[in-house]
C-alpha cells in the first residue's frame, strides 16, 4: 500500500511547526518516530495533506530531572529512556514496561510523545501516564496549557489535543518515599499488543500500611483505565494477600473489555485480575525494600 499524496515540510523550529499546524489544522500531522503514523498512512487510515517533520527539533527531546518533577520531551525516543539508568531508577514503571514495547528496532525510532498522542488503549505508556498522574504540556502558536493524563485520553485513538496544538512534554511527579511500582502484561508474543496489562504503584506509611495505591490498565477499554478506586480499601491497611484478593475482584468489576480475536472479554477480565494481584504484591514488596 502507498499513502495518499501529501506535502512534506521539515519544521525549522517549534514556532514554525506550530504555525504550520495552525494554518492547516486537522489536515496536517506531525512526523516524529512515524511508527504508528506511517503504517496508518500506507493503509490510508490516515490521510494528512501536510506532513510536518519535527525530527530536527532537538529541544523537544531529553529528560530533565533538575526540579522536583521529571520532565520528558515529547520527541524523546524509547531507546533513550531505556539507556538512562538514573531515569529508570526513579521511574521503575518504565523499567518494567519498556522491554514490552514492540521490538528494539521500533524503540530506536518511536517517541513517547507520538505514542501518547496516538492514544492506543493497548499501549503501555498511556496506562503508565495515568497511574503516575502525569501532566501533559500542550502548546499552540497562541499559548500553552497542561492537561492531566486522566483527562488527556478522551476515547479510542483520540485525545484532548486540538487541531492547532502539539504535545511538547510530559511531566511526571517524582516518586514518594517508601514507594514501589510494577508493570505487568500478557501478550501472545513478546512485542505484541497486550491482551491486558497493569501499572501498579504502592506507597507505604511509616507503619508499612498503604497510604496510596494507584492502578491503571491497558488493553481492556477504549482508553487506559484508571482502576485506583478499586484499591481504596487498602488505604490505611496492611497489604495482605486477603486484602489484595478484594482489590482483584474490584478490578475485574471496574473494567468492561470488548474482547478481540485473541481473547474473549471474560478471559481479558480474568487476566486483568491475575495481573492486579501479582503487580500489587510486587509493588508492595518493592515499597518495603525502598523504606
Amino acid at each position: 500500500m502507498k499513502p495518499a499524496p501529501f506535502k512534506y515540510i521539515a519544521a525549522s523550529s517549534l514556532d514554525h511547526a506550530l504555525s504550520l499546524k495552525a494554518e492547516n489544522g486537522d489536515d496536517a500531522r506531525f512526523l516524529a518516530g512515524g511508527q504508528s503514523l506511517i503504517p496508518a498512512m500506507n493503509f490510508r487510515l490516515a490521510r494528512p495533506t501536510v506532513l510536518i517533520d519535527i525530527n530536527g527539533l532537538n529541544d523537544l527531546a531529553g529528560i530533565d530531572r533538575s526540579g522536583s518533577e521529571i520532565r520528558i520531551g515529547a520527541l524523546t525516543r524509547y531507546c533513550d529512556l531505556e539507556r538512562d539508568g538514573d531515569f529508570l531508577k526513579s521511574c521503575s514503571l518504565f523499567a518494567d514496561a519498556l522491554p514490552h514495547i514492540a521490538h528494539p528496532q521500533i524503540r530506536n525510532r518511536g517517541t513517547i510523545g507520538g505514542n501518547l498522542s496516538h492514544a492506543d488503549p493497548a499501549s503501555e505508556l498511556p496506562a503508565i501516564a495515568v497511574a503516575m498522574e502525569a501532566q501533559m504540556r500542550i502548546k499552540s502558536s497562541t499559548g500553552e496549557r497542561q492537561v492531566a493524563a486522566s483527562e488527556f485520553f478522551t476515547g479510542l485513538l483520540s485525545t484532548d489535543i486540538q487541531p492547532d496544538e502539539m504535545l511538547v512534554d510530559i511531566v511526571f511527579p517524582s516518586p514518594k518515599p517508601r514507594s514501589g511500582a510494577c508493570f505487568m502484561e500478557v501478550a501472545r508474543r513478546r512485542g505484541d499488543f497486550a491482551l491486558a496489562g497493569i501499572a501498579a504503584m504502592v506507597t507505604l506509611d511509616e507503619m508499612r500500611r498503604c497510604s496510596e495505591v494507584r492502578l491503571a490498565l491497558c488493553g481492556v477499554g477504549e482508553t487506559a483505565v484508571d482502576a485506583s478506586d478499586a484499591a481504596a480499601g487498602l488505604i490505611g491497611q496492611p497489604c495482605t494477600p486477603e486484602a489484595i484478593e478484594v482489590v482483584t475482584a474490584g478490578v475485574r468489576d471496574a473494567i468492561a473489555p470488548s474482547g478481540n480475536v485473541h481473547a474473549s472479554p471474560d478471559y481479558q477480565r480474568h487476566i486483568a485480575g491475575v495481573l492486579a494481584m501479582r503487580a500489587i504484591g510486587t509493588a508492595h514488596q518493592r515499597a518495603i525494600h525502598a523504606a
